[in-house]
């Protein structure tokens, strides 16, 4: 039995990094599943069944094929635990420094488009340390302390975007462009919460108004002036043509 592993996600690399998951080519990968030892060609250790890709992230089987004394060695240590994390290895097609593919703490662009070509059994997993890319052609294996090729982002070209969309907010909020973070959060916070009030007073205007009516029926049946079958249908109508209208 293999066991089901994550091989990546949307989620910020140490790099300063994201690799988005809906832009990740699987296709190629599917074809030819090997599992590696470490990224080294030649060292097959056995293959992935089942490869999703869903929710945000890409997950598989892992099945060893113990036809190699380090097969069974690294079934038995991911067994055991010693072992229990895999790197994938993919090229990178497109990268975007678009605010909408950005978060917080993001240093490089994200690579919204690439390809699969290998996953590997590693002993540091892929969250950052044993990473494996090409990119215009070339190897990067980020785990031999090489250079990412991503380049920084322009950092005074960020703070220029988010100023500008904290001004369009504010503004927006009613106030002036000037408006610092602090201020536009305490509005935002002013209005949520004149909002839930407006609600409150909503649903407490409805339960009077509903308790009006019901009384103005009830002392109808009272009175013989309706059959008490008919409460719910005059309750009902009081709420469309409000009280004063039921009454006449």
């Amino acid at each position: 039995m293999g066991k089901r592993v994550r091989l990546t996600n949307d989620s910020l690399n140490s790099y300063g990094y994201r690799v988005l998951t809906e832009g990740v080519d699987i296709s190629q990968y599917q074809r030819n599943p090997q599992l590696l030892y470490m990224h080294c060609r030649g060292l097959t250790i056995g293959l992935l069944k089942d490869i999703r890709k869903e929710n945000g992230e890409i997950t598989a089987e892992i099945v060893f094929d113990e036809a190699t004394e380090l097969s069974r060695q690294c079934k038995k240590q991911w067994e055991f635990g010693s072992l229990r994390m895999v790197s994938i290895g993919f090229d990178i097609i497109e990268t975007s420094d678009d605010p909408e593919h950005l978060v917080v703490g993001q240093r490089r662009p994200t690579v919204t488009k690439a390809r699969l070509y290998e996953v590997s059994v590693v002993d540091i997993g892929a969250n950052d340390d044993a990473i494996k890319l090409r990119k215009d052609g070339e190897l990067f294996t980020l785990s031999d302390g090489g250079d990412c090729p991503l380049p920084l982002l322009n950092c005074k070209s960020t703070i220029k975007s988010q100023q500008m969309e904290l001004k369009t907010l504010a503004l927006a909020l009613g106030l002036t462009e000037t408006a610092d973070e602090a201020a536009v959060n305490a509005k935002i916070a002013e209005l949520k919460a004149a909002k839930e009030e407006a609600a409150t007073l909503r649903a407490d205007k409805e339960r009077l108004e509903t308790d009006a009516i019901t009384a103005a029926v009830d002392a109808a049946i009272a009175d013989r002036r309706l059959s008490a079958d008919k409460k719910q249908q005059f309750v009902g109508l009081g709420k469309k043509l409000g009280l004063a209208d039921l009454k006449s």
